[in-house]
């Protein structure tokens, strides 16, 4: 991760009470629930869609007594307005239920009051979500964010783990997606998902949660962050003890959110993004790896979308060390994406072992720096690779001059420019 400089002062802010083995695994796991505080803005992706902050999803994955749970600890600090105003509906709610089992006669019980709920807890179900989601759009458009400390924990919110997939998809595209029911009981509504949500999980039960999502658009809509086991130092890791400071100067970085309301275009964020998008189309001929690129897209909007929020917490001020931050958030993702999945989207897709674990590689630097159409025919089948595309591949290196060729001797050569940007 880049050094925090100016005009990431609120992720620095949060990191101070964290332990320092948890800032890298912790920074993408904060905007899903920044992002829930902003409404009534849209901004403007390098494809010309506006886009709401809504519909953020990211997982952390460690192993178990990792300090995972560091992220409820702050997650409750950014939305602590959100608790005050939970508390006062829900002590509507008490106070109808309680003066409901008081009265006898059905024509003289009260009508159930109608509540929004901003941080709904885990245990909601899909029932429960559905409707807040209609209340929270007829109050204008707002966001319900949701933490699950453990992953499973979603499978309530959607109904079962059959419906994941769609309700995941839903939430990051911000679509309609409601419920029709028969009865005056069941409820009914066609809202729009303004949802925020994190996740927790140990690898396994994380591998095993998604394995059925990881080509059907799902996978590649979560930010995952990885944290690898660490060494068995003995240490105790420090975090924070939230002092009353902290609270006062993170309020200030919540109003800054929530003041945000417009249109707006980052032309600085645009550009970086337009940028990386060339960059992990490079990658992806590098690796020849379509999964990657397919992966990668979203990556992009979902740093994208991270930008936006560093922007509005910066007074709508673009720097440097955002765009630094910006650019880690995408190889982070793509990098923990592969170091809890790549076997299972290769051929050894049952294997759980951590042996067997690996990422895409780049095959022209196996090569040495002059090599003939066979050998990396001979790299492809040992990486798995159909030799059929051995041709295909040296065209794209070609076109992108990573390499030339000479007829004189037969031989594919790295240019120089390809040897400086990988020395």
């Amino acid at each position: 991760m880049p050094n925090l400089g100016k005009g990431t002062e609120c992720i620095k802010l949060l990191l101070s009470q964290a332990s320092k083995d948890m800032y890298e695994p912790l920074v993408p796991m904060l905007f899903p629930s920044l992002g829930a505080h902003i409404s009534g803005a849209e901004f403007q992706y390098p494809d010309r869609s506006w886009k709401e902050m809504c519909g953020q999803m990211a997982q952390l994955v460690g192993d178990s007594g990792c300090n995972k749970g560091q992220l409820t600890d702050l997650v409750k600090a950014i939305c602590r307005d959100f608790h005050e105003h939970d508390e006062a509906e829900y002590k509507k709610l008490r106070e109808w239920t309680k003066l409901y089992h008081t009265k006898s006669s059905s024509k003289d019980k009260p009508v159930k009051p109608t509540i929004a709920v901003f941080f709904p807890p885990a245990n909601t179900t899909n029932a429960a979500f559905i409707d807040n989601a209609v209340v929270l759009e007829e109050m204008g458009k707002l966001t319900q964010y949701f933490n699950f400390p453990e992953v499973e924990m979603a499978d309530l919110l959607c109904g079962g783990h059959k419906q994941v997939s769609h309700l995941l998809r839903n939430v990051y595209d911000m679509a309609q997606a409601g419920a029709l029911r028969a009865t005056p009981d069941g409820v009914s509504g066609n809202p729009v998902m303004r949802v925020g949500i994190t996740l927790s999980g140990v690898p396994v039960t994380v591998r095993s949660f998604y394995k059925n999502e990881l080509l059907n658009g799902t996978f590649g809509r979560m930010v995952f962050s990885y944290k690898p086991r660490g060494s068995r130092s003995g240490r105790i890791p420090r975090k924070g003890d939230f002092p009353d400071d902290f609270y006062q100067k993170l309020d200030e970085y919540m109003v800054r959110l929530n003041i945000c309301k417009g249109r707006f275009i980052i032309r600085p964020l645009n550009k970086l993004i337009d940028n990386l998008a060339a960059d992990m189309a490079t990658l992806a001929d590098l690796v020849d790896d379509d999964v990657l690129w397919d992966v990668s897209k979203r990556s992009l909007v979902s740093a994208w979308k991270a930008g936006c929020i560093l922007w509005a917490l910066n007074n709508q001020t673009w720097t440097k060390a955002m765009g630094e931050l910006v650019e880690w958030l995408v190889y982070h993702d793509l990098w923990s994406k592969m170091q809890i999945f790549a076997d299972m989207l290769g051929k050894d897709g049952d294997v759980m072992g951590e042996a067997q674990r690996r990422g895409p590689k780049n095959m022209l630097q196996q090569l040495p720096d002059s090599f003939n159409e066979a050998q990396l025919q001979a790299l492809r089948t040992q990486l798995g690779k159909a030799p059929e595309g051995t041709k295909g591949q040296l065209s794209l290196w070609l076109h992108r001059k990573f390499i030339e060729y000479s007829a004189q001797t037969g031989l594919y050569s790295k240019t120089e420019a390809y040897l400086k940007g990988n020395s």
